[in-house]
């Protein structure tokens, strides 16, 4: 069984002499109130640590269970991976003293990379007490849904008086790992913002840009600042573009890779003559003068003039991607996204 390595944990095969730092978080009912075990008597903790150590050997191995500890050799807890044919199940305790210093998320990141990038799974879940707050966050963190509410359907934790209690359910799908590396990707991509610049002459001899705002942003909320143009021809406004500065964006960082830094819209009398496409290319000088080199442009699957659009700047289509359902796009009814990314000529 290989061993996992994060930036401060190591996951590693469980040994014999873990027992007294297993049994320290097992033996706890704190530890274990929203846990299906415990508190262990000394038995069930020594059994546990040998069943981990057995499955370690097998051959294929289907469960994978770690010690987790900390690179100085500390073991705080421990985590498993466990699946059939291409579905796996993930879960995680972490001793008391280590809680809210983010090693869930290390952990369970380093789970889901070991599944999807090693094992070739398509989908994995995790389940916790519905009161398990602390639990459900982390799962909604390293970027898992939630998929249902089950009611009576598990042991009521060890501080409820009722004879059932509820089960949270979580799943992540290899697309919504892929995703979350594609939005690091785009994240890390440089971009410079000191402040708005005197916007030069945008035209083409056809149409040209007339800037209407400059939004600041909200560094708080993560929202990245931009500029907002009519689109105009003659004298006459045509429609309008805006074109957002930063990767990034929103409280998960991520509103953008769905979101896209460039939007559009023709008014309908002047729709197909390829103004938006025109405009799209206009807004060149202004974004190559904050440094970015790619641009990401987004539509809704059913949006056949906006792909278009996109094709004929010669924006790559990255995936059609499920939209997450804090997002304001599925709010507002758009289930998927199509991602184009755009190499600034």
């Amino acid at each position: 069984m290989k061993t996992l390595e994060t930036e401060r944990l190591i996951l590693r095969k469980f040994k014999e002499d873990d027992f007294a730092a297993v049994h320290s978080y097992a033996s706890s009912k704190e530890n274990t109130l929203y846990m299906l075990f415990g508190p262990n008597d000394d038995d069930e903790t020594k059994t546990f640590i040998q069943s981990a150590i057995e499955r370690a050997e097998e051959t294929p191995i289907t469960h994978y269970h770690y010690a987790v500890t900390l690179k100085s050799g500390v073991l705080i807890g421990s985590c498993d991976l466990h699946f059939q044919d291409d579905n796996g199940e993930i879960g995680w305790i972490i001793h008391r003293d280590y809680w809210k210093q983010g090693y869930g998320a290390e952990l369970g990141n380093a789970l889901l990379k070991l599944g999807f990038d090693d094992l070739g799974l398509r989908r994995i879940i995790a389940t916790c007490d519905s009161e398990n707050i602390g639990s459900s966050k982390l799962m909604e963190k390293i970027g898992m849904r939630r998929e249902g509410l089950f009611y009576d359907y598990r042991p009521p934790h060890k501080g409820s008086s009722r004879a059932y209690g509820d089960e949270l359910s979580y799943a992540i799908l290899k697309d919504d790992w892929d995703i979350q590396k594609e939005i690091a990707y785009y994240n890390s991509l440089p971009c410079v913002f000191g402040d708005f610049i005197d916007v030069p002459a945008l035209s083409d001899g056809e149409i040209y840009l007339v800037c209407t705002s400059k939004q600041t942003g909200d560094p708080e909320k993560k929202h990245v600042p931009g500029y907002e143009f009519a689109i105009c021809k003659n004298g006459e406004k045509v429609g309008r573009i805006n074109l957002r500065i930063g990767y990034g964006g929103g409280p998960y960082n991520s509103n953008l890779y769905y979101g896209g830094q460039v939007g559009y819209d023709v008014d309908e009398p002047y729709r197909g003559n390829g103004y938006a496409a025109k405009a799209c290319s206009l807004l060149l000088p202004v974004a190559k003068a904050h440094g970015m080199v790619k641009l990401l442009i987004t539509n809704n699957i059913t949006n056949h003039a906006s792909r278009r659009v996109c094709e004929k700047l010669g924006a790559r289509l990255v995936r059609a991607a499920r939209l997450p359902e804090w997002n304001d796009l599925y709010k507002e009814g758009q289930r998927f996204s199509n991602i184009y990314e755009w190499i600034l000529p």
